[in-house]
């Protein structure tokens, strides 16, 4: 069993005119601020989206340990082949895309009955809000480290933004970047390639390889790529001091 870590990063999460709860079932524990507490709806969504997971790695184990694209066999449950997509998109497992997934699935459960939704999954966020939003960008031992952040626009329609670090968490990270986040309408897809740029980023001197090969990918809208005090940055995102 994993040992529990505080996620002290949530204290810094702030929105005075949405309601914040928490959402836990098993492993996935979730922060989310909404119009209303409902608490309860997403705990259900969980359990939905954790089952149809559950059920398709009980017939297909590997699915859960492969660090390569998986093969679509056969019909799959939308939110597994949302992963498998993002995986083959990004080069990586699917299981890369599993905290994005569940955030973004929750999330768009949630904005039936709530006009504004953020669900934070373990440093990937999924945003409908009616203003712009501030995602700072968690990175660790970093000078930046909190200071540097990312503004949203999520008024038309949902954003994620996905944070892979090679220096925090429990990510399966091969390389040593303090943080890579990725912008994009998919949350799956930010999550996915958020690894795979992590796994090319181990000092300062990687930070254009790891951009120039996320920026390939169709569907990204901005990267930022933190080791030690130095930053990179690429797409139509807004930089923004903390």
């Amino acid at each position: 069993m994993k040992k529990y870590q505080e996620r002290k990063y949530r204290n810094l999460i702030k929105n005075s005119s949405l309601f914040f709860f928490k959402a836990v079932v098993k492993e996935t524990d979730l922060a989310v601020y909404a119009k209303k507490p409902m608490e309860k709806l997403a705990r259900d969504s969980i359990l939905k989206h954790r089952g149809y997971l559950e059920a398709y790695i009980d017939r297909y184990p590997e699915f859960a340990t492969t660090l390569l694209p998986w093969p679509l066999f056969e019909p799959a449950p939308k939110i597994v082949r949302d992963m498998i997509w993002a995986g083959h998109q990004a080069g990586v497992g699917p299981m890369a895309a599993v905290a994005g997934a569940v955030a973004e699935y929750v999330g768009t459960d949630l904005l039936a009955q709530s006009s504004e939704v953020i669900v934070e999954n373990g440093g990937d966020v999924f945003l409908k809000t009616n203003g712009p939003s501030i995602v700072g960008i968690f990175a660790g031992k970093s000078l930046l480290n909190l200071r540097t952040g990312i503004r949203v626009y999520s008024e038309k329609e949902p954003v994620s933004v996905c944070t892979s670090s090679g220096t925090v968490g429990h990510s399966k990270s091969m390389g040593k970047a303090d943080a890579v986040c990725v912008v994009s309408r998919s949350c799956c897809l930010a999550d996915a390639l958020a690894t795979a740029i992590g796994n090319l980023v181990s000092m300062e001197s990687d930070i254009p390889k790891g951009i120039e090969f996320g920026k390939q990918v169709p569907g990204v809208q901005g990267i930022v790529i933190i080791v030690d005090s130095k930053i990179g940055a690429w797409g139509d995102i807004e930089i923004v001091s903390i």
